[in-house]
């Protein structure tokens, strides 16, 4: 072992140049990594403490007890408590305050006349609590609310709505409210909650707009006399309280609320993050096992000198794994204090855009810097476990031949199994997406795909360089020529340098395509199920937004340019006891307005007692039309509903339908999500669309769309997807980028002596350096087709296994355009990682060069 530690450390001392790509691989993968995993660290514990913080002097919340949750959501939906309970808790023995707490949705116009927010994180509103140890938010600045319409935002809405104290601007509950803005407030000592917005109003204002009557609250804050533990406290209530009434710890309510704000979506932001490391660890997996593959095909007959002279082949196969363990240990150590840095960088990053980050020390846990040292270590020294396996097998007599010839892209072993694997991903892929649609089985299929474009790379490559090098002739003469040769030349190191690249081009394509078949499934819903003429919306996704007030649809019904207007609402119930989201609306005007395919029944007589749901759910719950079906409400209350209609689509008006009526004696604070308008005969799109502009500024200036825009609008999420998919998606394609770049390096030094013969007979440095750029080029133009294919199968298989699983029909859609830049970036990115090889290469000594063993 210590023959083969001086081996090692007197090959890494030599040759440390060859070690830089792998090197850098493995440190840009675990900086990645561990930047993620510290960044999650101190995101939950700067959510951790402003929850802590904000709920200090709150000993116990009493609510219902009873929650409704729909499919898709984890926060159910509670019936509001009545304030009326406030004066008997504050009877109980032990109490020292009570105060009602009242919240609803509530958005805030800037100064520009656009809504802050609304973009997912929740827009609140409630009354400002004048208790400052119930309150979880502080006044910074200015006064509490005392008379109707003013109102205390916090501090960072403000600042992102250019307001200030003493503006005067809109409030959206939905219906518009004016108000003045008489105080800044933080929560938890920061400028906001994350994203979330908020206005604090007096305690009328919040019953009159946030409530659907007055007495009522979502639940109700308690503080404890000083000799009164909280669970103490919460005991003492349970006594007092209605059945239908719970108290729970304020501690308990803090955590259900980080869990709600935090938890969710930091356990998505770190498992997309951690996705994309996983991505680019697995590139640099192929560039690492290269480098260390062409370092031992390299040393073969110095390996077979070792071998001649009494070296085991243990030894030689130590030697190369402790080279592998060095480069390793460095790059994962530097990769950890790299990953810091990046954390370090989004703290300070992070306030810019409105998002709390701590201002105190980074948060690394002992599985922050355990698991990226780990992961480095283990991919760099499995991806080079084959070439010191292959070092090892040297035979002495290997020391007496001049070059070993690669045909590894001809072995007729790997072309059976590659084919073989190709037939089993595309058997299993099928029948996962269009003979038994299941998600798992198709994505089964997808890795065995990928798996046999790693096993087939080598034995197309050939096929692949000559076709795709074959117009380099043509065009560059004999230096085209010799750089597809030179591509040529071994077949398995092509294919390993081209599918790292191919990795990340595939997933890019695979990303591309699948946001491509989004827009196109939702422009095909909106056309084939949205037969009005403008939308009108107040676009949002997650929880944000306050929604459109129900009076807009009848005020703009009201228009003579307008033929129909029908507003959505939404409420939740459980059917037959499954939480099930509701459409609250007027169900002539839907069918007028929206096609709902095959319509068995009527939806001309639903009333307060009558409900209309699609095929599937009567199918589920064996329903037809005159059937009778039991719904119980956040307020406790059941009634029976009769099935008066079944219709075939639920695209756009849902699963359940009722009307306002039914839903009135049981809604909370009432909205639209959308309204949708049809012109009078003989109205321009142009004047319809100027006329409800007109209805919609007096109600809080929501956006007025064509079909087309609401649709193109609908799918704007999946636009900021997409750019941040790319955006981590360029450091995989930079970890190809060095991977080439070193392979072309290594070979380079593997043809010192041939490129200096080049040299020799008349090659000029412009036609060498040109050379190993094309050389280059044809290896990414292989990676780049190869993951074209590849992204597009997957795509494919993703948009056909989502349409299985899902109620509505996919469109599969194959964005040329994107698709040809995708490709484009990757032949660029060919160009640019042979540059510094084809420098290094044009500057040779050429009669060192010729000399060179």
């Amino acid at each position: 072992m210590n023959a083969s530690l001086r081996l090692s450390a007197a090959s890494l001392r030599a040759h440390k140049r060859r070690f830089a790509g792998t090197f850098l691989a493995v440190f840009l993968g675990v900086a990645f990594l561990a930047g993620t995993l510290v960044m999650g660290d101190t995101l939950r514990a700067s959510f951790d403490s402003m929850f802590g913080n904000a709920a200090r002097g709150t000993d116990a919340v009493v609510r219902s007890a009873d929650a409704i949750t729909t499919p898709g959501e984890s926060q159910g939906v509670r019936q509001p408590v009545a304030t009326d309970l406030t004066r008997t808790i504050e009877q109980v023995p032990g109490v020292a305050a009570a105060v009602p707490d009242i919240q609803g949705a509530g958005q805030l116009v800037g100064s520009d006349g656009e809504p802050i927010g609304g973009q997912g994180p929740p827009t609140r509103a409630g009354n400002w609590i004048t208790d400052p140890e119930l309150n979880p938010y502080r006044l910074a600045e200015g006064r509490a609310p005392q008379k109707s319409g003013e109102v205390v935002v916090n501090r960072g809405t403000a600042e992102r709505g250019g307001l200030s104290l003493g503006d005067t601007t809109v409030l959206r509950t939905p219906d518009p409210v004016k108000v003045t803005i008489v105080g800044l407030a933080t929560f938890g000592g920061e400028d906001g909650m994350a994203q979330v917005t908020y206005t604090g109003m007096t305690r009328a204002d919040a019953e009159k707009y946030l409530t659907a009557r007055p007495g009522q609250a979502a639940s109700i804050l308690v503080r404890a006399a000083p000799d009164v533990s909280r669970q103490e406290l919460v005991d003492r209530l349970a006594g007092v309280l209605p059945e239908d009434v719970e108290a729970i710890t304020g501690q308990e309510s803090a955590e259900e609320n980080n869990d709600m704000i935090a938890g969710q979506f930091l356990s998505i932001f770190t498992l997309f993050l951690l996705v994309f490391s996983g991505v680019a660890l697995l590139v640099a997996t192929f560039s690492i096992h290269n480098t260390f593959a062409i370092v031992v095909a390299q040393r073969t007959r110095e390996n077979a000198l070792l071998r001649a002279l009494g070296a085991s082949r243990r030894q030689i196969t130590a030697a190369t794994l402790v080279e592998a363990t060095a480069v390793a240990v460095t790059a994962s150590l530097a990769g950890l204090a790299g990953g810091i840095g990046i954390a370090a960088g989004l703290q300070a990053l992070f306030p810019a855009i409105g998002f709390p980050f701590p201002d105190g020390a980074l948060v690394i846990g002992a599985l922050s810097l355990l698991l990226p040292l780990a992961v480095g270590i283990l991919v760099c020294l499995g991806s080079a476990l084959l070439p010191a396996v292959r070092a090892g097998h040297t035979a002495p007599l290997a020391a007496l031949r001049e070059t070993a010839v690669d045909t590894s892209g001809a072995s007729r072993s790997r072309a059976v199994t590659g084919t073989a694997l190709a037939a089993l991903a595309l058997a299993v892929t099928l029948v996962g997406v269009l003979v038994t649609p299941f998600v798992w089985l198709a994505g089964t299929g997808a890795v065995l795909a990928l798996v046999a474009f790693v096993v087939l790379g080598p034995v197309a490559s050939s096929t692949a360089v000559r076709v795709l090098g074959s117009p380099l002739h043509r065009l560059r003469g004999i230096t085209g020529g010799l750089a597809r040769r030179n591509a040529l030349r071994s077949p398995k190191r092509t294919a390993a340098t081209a599918s790292a690249l191919m990795i990340g081009v595939a997933v890019v394509s695979l990303f591309t395509v699948f946001g491509a078949s989004l827009k196109a499934t939702m422009d095909q819903t909106v056309s084939r199920s949205f037969a009005g003429d403008v939308a009108v919306s107040a676009p949002s996704f997650g929880a944000g937004g306050s929604g459109l007030s129900p009076r807009l649809a009848p005020a703009i019904e009201d228009l003579p340019e307008v033929d129909t207007a029908v507003g959505l609402g939404q409420g939740v119930a459980e059917v037959e006891g499954d939480g099930r989201a509701l459409t609250v609306t007027d169900p002539v005007a839907l069918a007028r307005t929206f096609d709902l395919g095959e319509i068995r029944g009527s939806l001309t007589d639903l009333s307060t007692t009558g409900i209309a749901l699609t095929e599937k759910e009567a199918d589920r719950l064996n329903l037809t039309p005159g059937d009778t079906t039991r719904l119980t409400f956040t307020d406790g209350q059941e009634q029976t509903f009769t099935v008066r209609a079944v219709y075939g689509r639920s695209e756009l008006a849902g699963d359940y339908v009722i009307t306002r009526e039914a839903w009135a004696p049981h809604r909370t604070q009432d909205a639209d999500t959308l309204v949708a308008v049809t012109f009078a005969d003989g109205v321009s799109a142009e004047q319809g669309k100027a006329a409800v502009e007109r209805v919609a500024d007096r109600y809080g200036n929501p956006e007025v769309q064509t079909r087309d825009e609401y649709a193109q609008s609908s799918a704007g999420g999946i636009d900021m997807m997409l750019t941040l998919v790319y955006a981590l998606l360029a450091l995989a394609v930079l970890i190809a980028l060095l991977g080439i770049a070193n392979t072309l390096t290594l070979a380079i030094h593997e043809r010192t002596r041939e490129l200096g013969l080049l040299r020799a007979v008349g090659q000029t440095r412009a036609q060498l350096r040109a050379m190993v750029r094309w050389e280059s080029v044809l290896v990414a133009a292989f990676g780049t087709a190869g993951g074209l294919a590849l992204g597009a199968f997957l795509g494919w298989v993703l948009v056909k296994a989502s349409d299985g699983e899902s109620d509505s029909a996919f469109a599969f859609a194959m964005p040329p355009v994107q698709l040809a830049l995708v490709a484009l970036v990757g032949l660029a990115a060919g160009a640019l990682a042979g540059l510094r090889p084809a420098g290094r290469a044009a500057r040779l000594n050429v009669l060192r060069a010729i000399a060179t063993e």
